[in-house]
């Protein structure tokens, strides 16, 4: 029965995520374009190093002259590689998309400069315009429910076998190619990355709605059983039941409440409107939890 119900969630999961692929796909090449265009006009002319694969491909460019783009697709295969060894064909697969075609648009926008005669020489303005677009179109990217590769496959690796969250991850990930900078570019260079690094996760969160790690949900439905063993059975995360009572009507009823990663938000909130399309329900920002499983 379990086996039934377990293949059942997948296939249902399998149909949220299919449902407007294509919406999807467009929101995710005009961000993936985005970002690369941020990265040819702000971050290549400015040294600036934002982490992650773009920023070792500036480093090496200006170590060995390597083209940024070949660098990015480099390393982009190389990991994964690594992440079908070690995190498996499912979670890989997320990230082929990004590792390949981001470095093509790299490539295809390394002359943009050139196009648009815009003057990028002002390093504070550079980076906090660079900042905004990079984060907008970062946002948009995660907001489809898909990543540009690189360092994200890094951090999935590090969350997994270090046991610690994907934001801590990031931080050591990114830390670590951002302060290596230092040696190549100076500190000047690196006071300015680190605030496009800010700069970036602060508008790419506000793009996928939210500033925090996790969504809390209270949903009132009268589907109650089909929605709990949604979130139970398919999200794999717990679920509270309250008793609660209308104002205007005083009609006696439940509300369940969850708490999940952010990156789940799409996949709950399509699977309550496949289930019940006249359900109530409620999302906020949650910054700590403690406790459960």
């Amino acid at each position: 029965m379990n086996v039934v119900l377990n293949a059942q969630n997948s296939q249902f999961i399998d149909y949220i995520k299919k449902q407007a692929l294509v919406k999807r796909f467009i929101e995710f090449l005009i961000g993936c374009f985005i970002i690369a265009m941020s990265y040819n006009l702000f971050v290549v002319p400015n040294k600036l190093v934002p982490g992650g694969v773009g920023g070792i491909a500036v480093i090496t460019n200006k170590v060995f002259g390597f083209e940024n783009a070949v660098v990015i697709l480099c390393i982009n295969i190389f990991l994964l590689a690594i992440s079908f060894l070690l995190l498996g064909k499912k979670k890989t697969s997320a990230s082929i998309l990004g590792s390949l075609i981001f470095p093509f648009l790299i490539k295809l926008t390394e002359n943009i400069n050139v196009w648009i005669g815009m003057d990028t020489s002002h390093l504070l303005m550079s980076t906090i315009l660079g900042g905004l677009l990079y984060g907008f179109g970062a946002g948009l990217v995660f907001r489809a429910g898909f990543t540009t590769g690189g360092t994200d496959i890094v951090n999935q690796i590090l969350s997994k076998y270090l046991k610690q969250s994907l934001g801590s991850s990031m931080l050591v990930s990114d830390g670590l190619i951002v302060l290596s900078s230092v040696y190549f570019f100076g500190l000047n260079s690196v006071m300015y990355s680190v605030l496009f690094l800010y700069i970036i996760s602060m508008i790419s969160d506000r793009v996928v709605l939210g500033i925090s790690d996790s969504k809390v949900f209270f949903i009132v439905t009268e589907k109650e059983n089909e929605v709990r063993e949604y979130i139970l059975k398919s999200l794999g995360h717990g679920v509270t039941i309250f008793n609660a009572k209308g104002g205007y009507k005083k009609e006696n009823s439940t509300v369940l409440m969850t708490v999940l990663p952010t990156k789940d938000y799409y996949l709950l909130k399509e699977g309550i409107r496949r289930i019940d399309s006249d359900a109530f329900y409620i999302i906020t920002d949650t910054y700590e939890v403690f406790g459960g499983e």
